[in-house]
Protein backbone atom coordinates (compact mmCIF):
# COMPACT_ATOMS: atom_id res chain seq x y z
CA UNK A 1 0.00 0.00 0.00
CA UNK A 2 2.87 2.36 0.82
CA UNK A 3 4.44 1.71 -2.59
CA UNK A 4 1.11 2.50 -4.30
CA UNK A 5 0.73 5.75 -2.36
CA UNK A 6 4.27 6.86 -3.19
CA UNK A 7 3.73 6.01 -6.86
CA UNK A 8 0.46 7.96 -6.92
CA UNK A 9 2.13 10.96 -5.28
CA UNK A 10 4.98 10.94 -7.81
CA UNK A 11 2.54 10.55 -10.73
CA UNK A 12 0.44 13.42 -9.37
CA UNK A 13 3.47 15.73 -9.39
CA UNK A 14 4.62 14.54 -12.83
CA UNK A 15 1.14 14.98 -14.32
CA UNK A 16 0.83 18.52 -12.95
CA UNK A 17 4.34 19.56 -14.04
CA UNK A 18 3.33 20.46 -17.66
CA UNK A 19 0.52 22.69 -16.39
CA UNK A 20 2.88 24.40 -13.93
CA UNK A 21 5.38 24.92 -16.76
CA UNK A 22 2.87 26.51 -19.12
CA UNK A 23 1.56 28.78 -16.33
CA UNK A 24 5.13 29.85 -15.58
CA UNK A 25 5.80 30.54 -19.25
CA UNK A 26 2.54 32.48 -19.55
CA UNK A 27 3.39 34.54 -16.48
CA UNK A 28 6.79 35.43 -17.96
CA UNK A 29 5.57 35.91 -21.56
CA UNK A 30 7.69 32.98 -22.67
CA UNK A 31 5.17 31.04 -24.80
CA UNK A 32 6.65 32.21 -28.10
CA UNK A 33 5.07 34.24 -30.89
CA UNK A 34 1.85 32.18 -30.83
CA UNK A 35 0.86 31.46 -27.18
CA UNK A 36 -2.48 29.89 -28.12
CA UNK A 37 -0.79 27.39 -30.41
CA UNK A 38 1.78 26.58 -27.72
CA UNK A 39 -0.91 25.92 -25.11
CA UNK A 40 -2.96 23.89 -27.58
CA UNK A 41 0.06 21.78 -28.52
CA UNK A 42 1.11 21.13 -24.91
CA UNK A 43 -2.34 20.18 -23.64
CA UNK A 44 -3.04 17.99 -26.67
CA UNK A 45 0.32 16.23 -26.36
CA UNK A 46 -0.18 15.48 -22.70
CA UNK A 47 -3.68 14.20 -23.32
CA UNK A 48 -2.22 11.64 -25.73
CA UNK A 49 0.75 10.82 -23.49
CA UNK A 50 -1.53 10.09 -20.55
CA UNK A 51 -3.98 8.11 -22.69
CA UNK A 52 -1.08 5.92 -23.86
CA UNK A 53 0.12 5.59 -20.26
CA UNK A 54 -3.37 4.49 -19.22
CA UNK A 55 -3.38 1.79 -21.90
CA UNK A 56 0.17 0.74 -20.96
CA UNK A 57 -0.73 -0.06 -17.34
CA UNK A 58 -2.32 -3.45 -18.09
CA UNK A 59 0.53 -4.81 -20.28
CA UNK A 60 3.12 -3.50 -17.81
CA UNK A 61 1.24 -5.05 -14.89
CA UNK A 62 0.99 -8.44 -16.60
CA UNK A 63 4.55 -8.52 -17.94
CA UNK A 64 6.16 -7.46 -14.66
CA UNK A 65 3.63 -9.23 -12.39
CA UNK A 66 3.38 -5.98 -10.42
CA UNK A 67 -0.37 -6.26 -10.02
CA UNK A 68 -0.60 -3.26 -7.70
CA UNK A 69 -0.04 -1.04 -10.75
CA UNK A 70 -3.75 -1.29 -11.56
CA UNK A 71 -4.24 1.12 -8.67
CA UNK A 72 -2.69 4.00 -10.62
CA UNK A 73 -4.66 3.53 -13.84
CA UNK A 74 -7.66 5.59 -12.77
CA UNK A 75 -5.49 8.54 -11.71
CA UNK A 76 -3.65 8.53 -15.04
CA UNK A 77 -6.94 8.28 -16.95
CA UNK A 78 -8.44 11.19 -15.04
CA UNK A 79 -5.38 13.32 -15.73
CA UNK A 80 -5.74 12.45 -19.42
CA UNK A 81 -9.32 13.74 -19.25
CA UNK A 82 -8.13 16.83 -17.36
CA UNK A 83 -5.65 17.73 -20.10
CA UNK A 84 -8.27 16.87 -22.72
CA UNK A 85 -10.57 19.40 -21.06
CA UNK A 86 -7.81 22.02 -21.08
CA UNK A 87 -7.11 21.28 -24.75
CA UNK A 88 -10.78 21.58 -25.68
CA UNK A 89 -11.24 24.70 -23.53
CA UNK A 90 -8.25 26.34 -25.23
CA UNK A 91 -9.96 25.75 -28.57
CA UNK A 92 -13.37 26.98 -27.37
CA UNK A 93 -12.14 30.00 -25.46
CA UNK A 94 -8.81 31.26 -26.78
CA UNK A 95 -9.24 30.17 -30.39
CA UNK A 96 -13.00 30.54 -31.04
CA UNK A 97 -14.07 32.85 -28.18
CA UNK A 98 -17.10 30.59 -27.53
CA UNK A 99 -18.57 31.38 -30.94
CA UNK A 100 -20.97 28.42 -31.16
CA UNK A 101 -21.66 28.94 -34.86
CA UNK A 102 -17.96 28.88 -35.74
CA UNK A 103 -17.33 25.88 -33.48
CA UNK A 104 -20.13 23.82 -35.04
CA UNK A 105 -18.98 24.80 -38.52
CA UNK A 106 -15.46 23.67 -37.63
CA UNK A 107 -16.65 20.33 -36.26
CA UNK A 108 -18.64 19.61 -39.42
CA UNK A 109 -16.23 20.93 -42.08
CA UNK A 110 -12.74 20.25 -40.69
CA UNK A 111 -12.03 16.50 -40.36
CA UNK A 112 -9.27 16.83 -37.76
CA UNK A 113 -11.58 18.90 -35.54
CA UNK A 114 -14.38 16.35 -36.00
CA UNK A 115 -12.23 13.38 -34.99
CA UNK A 116 -10.66 15.35 -32.13
CA UNK A 117 -14.12 16.18 -30.84
CA UNK A 118 -15.00 12.47 -31.04
CA UNK A 119 -11.90 11.60 -29.00
CA UNK A 120 -12.90 14.09 -26.31
CA UNK A 121 -16.56 13.01 -26.20
CA UNK A 122 -15.49 9.38 -25.73
CA UNK A 123 -13.49 10.39 -22.66
CA UNK A 124 -16.46 11.98 -20.89
CA UNK A 125 -18.33 8.77 -19.89
CA UNK A 126 -15.00 7.20 -18.90
CA UNK A 127 -14.29 10.02 -16.44
CA UNK A 128 -17.84 10.10 -15.09
CA UNK A 129 -17.95 6.33 -14.42
CA UNK A 130 -14.44 6.04 -12.97
CA UNK A 131 -15.63 5.86 -9.35
CA UNK A 132 -16.14 2.68 -7.32
CA UNK A 133 -19.86 3.47 -7.11
CA UNK A 134 -20.23 3.39 -10.90
CA UNK A 135 -18.14 0.22 -11.12
CA UNK A 136 -20.60 -1.50 -8.75
CA UNK A 137 -23.66 -0.11 -10.56
CA UNK A 138 -22.53 -1.11 -14.03
CA UNK A 139 -21.01 -4.48 -13.17
CA UNK A 140 -19.69 -6.24 -16.28
CA UNK A 141 -21.01 -3.37 -18.43
CA UNK A 142 -18.36 -1.14 -16.84
CA UNK A 143 -15.58 -2.96 -18.70
CA UNK A 144 -17.55 -2.83 -21.94
CA UNK A 145 -18.09 0.92 -21.56
CA UNK A 146 -14.44 1.56 -20.76
CA UNK A 147 -13.37 0.02 -24.04
CA UNK A 148 -14.19 3.49 -25.36
CA UNK A 149 -10.65 4.36 -24.30
CA UNK A 150 -9.41 2.50 -27.39
CA UNK A 151 -11.60 4.61 -29.65
CA UNK A 152 -10.61 7.80 -27.84
CA UNK A 153 -6.90 7.04 -28.17
CA UNK A 154 -7.21 6.07 -31.85
CA UNK A 155 -9.26 9.18 -32.63
CA UNK A 156 -6.73 11.32 -30.76
CA UNK A 157 -3.86 9.93 -32.85
CA UNK A 158 -5.80 10.47 -36.10
CA UNK A 159 -6.65 14.01 -34.95
CA UNK A 160 -2.95 14.74 -34.50
CA UNK A 161 -1.93 13.19 -37.83
CA UNK A 162 -4.58 15.12 -39.77
CA UNK A 163 -3.69 18.31 -37.94
CA UNK A 164 0.04 18.15 -38.68
CA UNK A 165 -0.12 16.96 -42.33
CA UNK A 166 3.55 17.71 -43.11
CA UNK A 167 6.05 16.55 -40.44
CA UNK A 168 4.40 13.36 -39.20
CA UNK A 169 7.23 12.04 -37.04
CA UNK A 170 5.72 13.01 -33.68
CA UNK A 171 2.10 11.89 -34.33
CA UNK A 172 3.37 8.66 -35.91
CA UNK A 173 5.27 7.88 -32.71
CA UNK A 174 1.95 7.89 -30.89
CA UNK A 175 0.46 5.74 -33.65
CA UNK A 176 3.22 3.15 -33.24
CA UNK A 177 2.85 3.11 -29.45
CA UNK A 178 -0.91 2.64 -29.78
CA UNK A 179 -0.42 -0.12 -32.37
CA UNK A 180 1.98 -2.01 -30.06
CA UNK A 181 -0.39 -1.70 -27.10
CA UNK A 182 -3.34 -2.92 -29.18
CA UNK A 183 -1.30 -5.76 -30.69
CA UNK A 184 -0.43 -6.93 -27.19
CA UNK A 185 -4.09 -6.93 -26.19
CA UNK A 186 -5.05 -8.83 -29.35
CA UNK A 187 -2.36 -11.43 -28.67
CA UNK A 188 -3.56 -11.92 -25.09
CA UNK A 189 -7.18 -12.21 -26.26
CA UNK A 190 -6.27 -14.85 -28.86
CA UNK A 191 -4.21 -16.79 -26.30
CA UNK A 192 -7.03 -16.74 -23.74
CA UNK A 193 -9.60 -17.74 -26.36
CA UNK A 194 -7.48 -20.74 -27.37
CA UNK A 195 -7.00 -21.79 -23.75
CA UNK A 196 -10.75 -21.54 -23.13
CA UNK A 197 -11.48 -23.62 -26.24
CA UNK A 198 -8.92 -26.25 -25.22
CA UNK A 199 -10.35 -26.38 -21.69
CA UNK A 200 -13.89 -26.77 -23.07
CA UNK A 201 -12.74 -29.72 -25.21
CA UNK A 202 -11.05 -31.44 -22.26
CA UNK A 203 -14.09 -31.28 -19.96
CA UNK A 204 -16.44 -33.44 -22.14
CA UNK A 205 -13.63 -35.93 -22.73
CA UNK A 206 -12.98 -36.31 -19.00
CA UNK A 207 -16.73 -36.63 -18.33
CA UNK A 208 -17.01 -39.41 -20.92
CA UNK A 209 -14.13 -41.36 -19.39
CA UNK A 210 -15.68 -41.03 -15.93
Amino acid sequence: MTRLRITKFVLFLVALAPLALVLWQFRHNDLGPNPIEAITHLTGNWTLILLMATLAVTPLRMLTRQYWLVGVRRMIGLFAFFYGCLHFTTYLWLDKFFDVHEILKDIVKRPFITVGFLAFVCMIPLAITSTQGWIRRLGKNWQRLHRLVYLSAAAGVVHYIWLVKADLREPLRYAWILAILMFYRAAVWIRDARRSAASARRVPAETTRA
